[in-house]
């Protein structure tokens, strides 16, 4: 069944999904074992982690990769009344050891029609390029990405078809987004399948 809205449980699985690839469930205790390797990086992505697991409905949702804490699977879920609404995008962030006083790498899986989204999926966002700030953390990362889907820096293209076409014809854009929107829609079914339920 083709999910057209998608709850925050749906959502979860799906970035669990992401995050493990074809091996089991997820194993969110495994802090003590992270924490004896610990890091500064190590200690903020797990501060980062938990802020995440503690909010509800923002529509966004990134866990660490099972064996590789700086490697995280994200999904953002189209905000509502924009031309992304209900769309499920996967993102993945890469972090350093430099992480917070260095940005993520920051990417979408997930095939994008944006005006500040390359084709091949990185972004053109300010507050993980040049005006990073160590006060910035995955979750107000993933917001940001959130809100640039419907609020686009024309001035700043990396698409720039997106770009023309969200100047020049509207109408044009929103089909183009709505079926970007449709091709990221998720058979349940494929998800049970990667978890290996």
């Amino acid at each position: 069944m083709l999910l057209r809205q998608i709850d925050g449980r749906a959502c979860r699985v799906l970035a669990e999904a992401l995050a493990l690839g074809t091996r089991g469930r997820p194993q969110h205790k495994k802090e003590a074992k992270i924490l004896s390797m610990s890091t500064p990086a190590k200690r903020r992505l797990l501060k980062d982690l938990a802020a995440i697991s503690r909010e509800e409905g923002n529509m966004v949702y990134a866990q660490p990769l099972e064996d590789d804490m700086f490697v995280w699977a994200a999904v953002i879920i189209g905000p509502p009344d924009t031309p992304y609404e209900n769309g499920t995008f996967s993102l993945v962030l890469t972090f350093d050891e430099d992480y917070p006083n260095h940005p993520p790498e920051v990417s979408f899986i997930s095939k994008m029609f944006h005006p500040n989204i390359y084709p091949n999926g990185d972004l053109c966002l300010d507050i993980i390029k040049n005006r990073w700030s160590p006060s910035y953390d995955v979750l107000g990362i993933l917001l940001s990405i959130q809100s640039l889907l419907n609020d686009p820096n024309n001035k700043s293209p990396a698409n720039l078809e997106a770009s023309r076409l969200y100047e020049t014809n509207i109408e044009e854009y929103m089909a183009r987004v709505r079926t970007t929107v449709e091709a990221s829609w998720v058979d349940v079914s494929d998800v049970a399948g990667i978890t290996g339920s």
